[in-house]
């Protein structure tokens, strides 16, 4: 297999080779992004990204560069094409990979979020109604223990000894862990919203967030080590290294200005120009 998937391509253009086609994924999922479809006729100045060949247009797709030939409409909606100032470009390069990467961070996130606020919610609940829950609990606990063969009475040890100490913590306890834990949650939930919308304090506050949470997750590992801790240190060791590297925060590779600066190459019309379709293309190929 090769890394550049196939694809259509008007005679005499230029390929371009990647690593990995951001923009095909975004296409097959959303379609490719076509201008002057509608349009009656295509001028010289539209070569760009329409052109026009012994009847068959040669539409150039603006995000993953793809050209699909397709007949000239039969009912035009506009006598040209759109000029360029009135079409907006989808991303694409650099700029697409990482909305990719932020918006998996972002539904990392927003699970840490919905686990946190249903886990707050359940302490709050606890904490209003435990004293009437206390009796059928330990009821139900012994009826267990008893079936299984264990000891009658409670237990001191495990799930049901951390139970119990809930079972008789303060209630202001109680109320102040669920209120740290709601208070995280929806420090999760404003990380997910502002990075899946690509916001540049969403990165500053996740890379905070998440770096003072490698310090109980290392500190976790020197006693018991599971599975989910190791997986959960690289996963939260792999968003650090990306934002503070590949996002080049706090001013690290060139800060801000080098950030946008890589965007600005990858992105509006100048993009486009530098991987020029080439000239008119001929008759369209028989397949």
């Amino acid at each position: 297999m090769t890394d550049e998937p196939e694809t259509v391509h008007a005679p005499g253009v230029r390929r371009r080779k990647r690593k990995l086609w951001y923009e095909l994924i975004e296409c097959g999922l959303h379609g490719h992004r076509l201008e002057g479809t509608d349009a009656a006729r295509v001028r010289p100045g539209d070569a760009l990204f329409v052109r026009e060949a012994d009847g068959v247009r040669w539409h150039r797709c603006l995000r993953c560069d793809a050209w699909l030939p397709l007949p000239p409409p039969e009912s035009p909606g506009r006598e040209t094409p759109p000029e360029r100032e009135a079409i907006e470009l989808p991303l694409r390069g650099r700029p697409l990979r990482d909305r990719y990467v932020l918006r998996l961070i972002a539904i990392d996130r927003m699970v840490h979020f919905v686990v946190l606020a249903v886990l707050a919610v359940a302490v709050f609940v606890f904490a209003g109604e435990r004293a009437r829950l206390k009796d059928p609990f330990y009821r139900v606990v012994d009826a267990l223990q008893n079936g299984v063969g264990g000891p009658s009475g409670r237990s001191g040890h495990g799930l049901l000894g951390e139970l119990d100490k809930a079972f008789k913590a303060h209630t202001s306890t109680l109320w102040l862990i669920g209120l740290v834990i709601a208070v995280y949650a929806v420090l999760e939930g404003v990380e997910a919203v502002g990075l899946w919308r690509a916001r540049r304090w969403a990165e500053y506050l996740t890379f905070v967030a998440t770096t003072v949470l490698l310090v109980p997750e290392v500190w976790e590992l020197t006693g018991r080590i599971s599975a989910t801790k190791i997986l959960t240190l690289v996963i939260n060791l792999a968003v650090v290294v990306y934002l503070l590297f590949a996002k080049r925060l706090f001013g690290l590779r060139g800060g801000g200005r080098a950030e946008e600066a890589v965007r600005a190459h990858d992105t509006g019309w100048h993009a486009l120009e530098r991987v020029y379709p080439g000239p008119r293309p001929a008759r369209p190929h028989a397949p």
